[in-house]
């Protein structure tokens, strides 16, 4: 029996579940929300200690990290990811889980060739096309308003 692509495409639709589109949706947004208000709250908080905001959004940002990186330690995030799909996916918590998460994946095989070797597997390249599209950014930016 031999089926066509249109005829595969209609009995796999028939059969596949419906995503949730909608509710995935309202989903993320409340939770990467809650992510940024987390951050936001917790600058504010450093901001009330007196020190200047360039330093309470730094420190901010590296509780976010810090909490992010638990969170994954402790299995937690993943829980959270599904639920709340691309929502934890705001990119200062999103990135440390990706390099967390490999690290604990293969903690098994020691604290230098497990942890330590596969912390950036996954945040390797991203953070070399990252710094790499920076420096080029940096240039173009530097030579456009050189001869303006």
């Amino acid at each position: 029996m031999e089926v066509t692509a249109q005829e595969y495409r209609k009995l796999s639709d028939q059969v596949a579940p419906r995503s949730p589109v909608l509710k995935n949706c309202i989903k993320a947004f409340l939770i990467g929300g809650l992510i940024c208000a987390i951050g936001q709250v917790i600058t504010s908080l450093v901001l009330d200690t007196g020190l200047g905001l360039k330093d309470a959004r730094l420190i901010g940002s590296s509780v976010l990290i810090a909490l992010s990186a638990v969170l994954t330690a402790l299995n937690l995030y993943d829980d959270i990811a599904k639920h709340a799909g691309a929502g934890t996916l705001v990119p200062i918590t999103g990135f440390a889980n990706s390099i967390v998460a490999p690290a604990i994946e293969f903690k098994s095989e020691g604290l230098i060739m497990g942890l330590a070797a596969k912390m950036f597997t996954i945040a390797g390249p991203v953070l070399v096309y990252g710094i790499t599209a920076s420096i080029i950014y940096g240039l173009i930016l530097n030579l456009v308003t050189m001869f303006k």
